[in-house]
């Protein structure tokens, strides 16, 4: 009897080893990996994206997952040229990669749909709203095998903050890309906060980097002051309506720390190091095996930091109150140039 007991337990292990076995080789083990191999995708080279990238690695690191050690890396920047970001999401998903980070929207959405259809899951970074780009449902859930971290802007702090240092102002302009499906998401906060303050949020829509010029010279005549949204052509071309704004005595309020380094007057901005290392930490988990991408949500910056920028103000013949200047977890003195 013991003996066919035996056999039979034999048996069952035998065909539990086949079974895990088996599933294993559908998918991609990436726990036991001795190097990891990751594409990165970045939509553009400007600060806050750049800011991203280098959080992400870091990200990484923390979790024991580094360059040169057991980390190999593609990276990619598509220079704000969405034909471009499609060819390098087709060429990355050719590749086998264990994942891809994309970072801002445009990317994601390439990433995404050059990988859709395989095991590859697409960590993001700087997407402003996950429903609008189409990588969550409505109640919050991922479409796919894809998550990330969302920069969506600090509107109501951004407000209060502009409000303390212009008692007076009445009209807030923003610029967005007609192309971005994120900006949408951010005038919609904005849209949301301004009544407490008693602003009226003035919107102008831009096409292509051509388009800014006629864009600000319009936009600042209606305006008291204007605020940036995390919108990718927007940024690329800030020196064109910061110049305009400067001449015209107009603050131009930034969405992050590198806006207000290049000369915008301040800003309540999202911290994009922090952001790309809190990404970076997700993707260490899905790496390792411990979490699959498509489980988990996708994680917000909630609390910014007030930055201020007094060259940029005193450029404008703007002052900052003590209490703004108290306020202030980093204030910076000169303007930095875009290198």
């Amino acid at each position: 009897m013991m003996r066919v007991m035996k056999r039979v337990l034999a048996a069952g292990l035998t065909a539990m080893m086949a079974v895990t076995m088996a599933a294993g080789c559908g998918k991609k083990d990436s726990s036991s990996k001795d190097e990891y191999k990751i594409g990165i995708l970045q939509f553009a080279e400007h600060g806050s994206l750049d800011n991203c990238r280098e959080g992400f690695l870091k990200g990484l690191e923390n979790e024991g997952i580094k360059k040169g050690k057991n980390l190999k890396i593609t990276y990619k920047n598509s220079q704000a040229d969405t034909a471009t970001d499609n060819q390098i999401a087709s060429n990355f998903a050719s590749k086998d990669y264990d994942l891809i980070c994309a970072i801002a929207t445009p990317s994601a959405q390439s990433a995404y749909n050059a990988v859709k259809d395989s095991d590859t899951p697409v960590i993001y970074t700087a997407v402003t709203s996950p429903e609008e780009a189409g990588f969550v449902d409505k109640d919050g859930n991922n479409i796919g095998n894809i998550t990330g971290t969302s920069d969506m802007i600090l509107a109501d702090q951004q407000l209060k903050l502009i409000r303390e240092m212009m008692p007076e102002a009445k009209n807030v302009g923003i610029f967005y890309s007609t192309n971005e499906a994120n900006s949408k998401a951010g005038i919609e906060a904005y849209e949301k906060a301004a009544d407490k303050y008693g602003f009226k949020i003035i919107t102008q829509g831009i096409s292509a980097s051509a388009d800014m010029p006629m864009a600000a010279d319009s936009l600042i005549k209606k305006v008291d002051c204007i605020t940036n949204l995390t919108d990718n052509l927007v940024v690329s071309n800030m020196q064109t309506y910061l110049e305009k704004a400067n001449k015209a005595k107009i603050p131009v309020f930034g969405s992050e720390i590198e806006q207000v380094k290049l000369g915008c007057v301040a800003c309540v901005g999202i911290d994009f190091v922090k952001l790309g290392e809190q990404t970076g930490e997700m993707a260490a988990k899905v790496l390792k095996g411990e979490k699959e991408a498509k489980d988990m949500k996708y994680e917000s910056f909630k609390e910014g930091d007030v930055i201020i920028n007094t060259a940029a103000a005193d450029k404008i013949k703007m002052t900052i109150s003590d209490d703004v200047k108290d306020q202030a977890k980093q204030t910076f003195d000169k303007i930095d140039t875009e290198e």
